[in-house]
């Protein structure tokens, strides 16, 4: 049986649109044509009792733009001659991840506030 997923699984659903719609701007998607995408996803299913709302649905289009950001930076660092382009996301060359204040070491990404759990 594949794996899926409901509405408040965000990074699972962030990764499937990605997958499924590679030419989309994530920011110029209204939150009802989202809603409809995310239906339309092989793995979705709606949980019982976890309605989608405003917040889930920005939630994810804030999540899926992050991940074509960081798609996009990754890109360009691969395609520059000698490699990494140095602190464009904040990264710490040389260093350990944690040696800059704030930094968490972990760039996944969008963490949204998720109160149904």
């Amino acid at each position: 049986m594949p794996m899926t997923f409901g509405w408040t699984d965000i990074e699972d659903i962030v990764l499937a649109l990605d997958e499924a719609h590679p030419e989309m701007d994530a920011l110029s998607v209204r939150f009802t044509d989202l809603r409809k995408m995310v239906e339309a996803l092989d793995e979705f299913e709606a949980e019982p009792g976890h309605n989608v709302n405003e917040q889930i649905l920005e939630a994810i289009q804030a999540g899926w733009h992050e991940e074509r950001q960081e798609q996009a930076a990754l890109g360009r660092d691969e395609d520059e001659p000698g490699g990494e382009s140095g602190d464009e996301l904040g990264d710490n060359p040389g260093g350990e991840p944690g040696d800059n204040p704030g930094e968490s070491g972990d760039r996944r990404g969008y963490e949204p506030n998720q109160p149904f759990r």
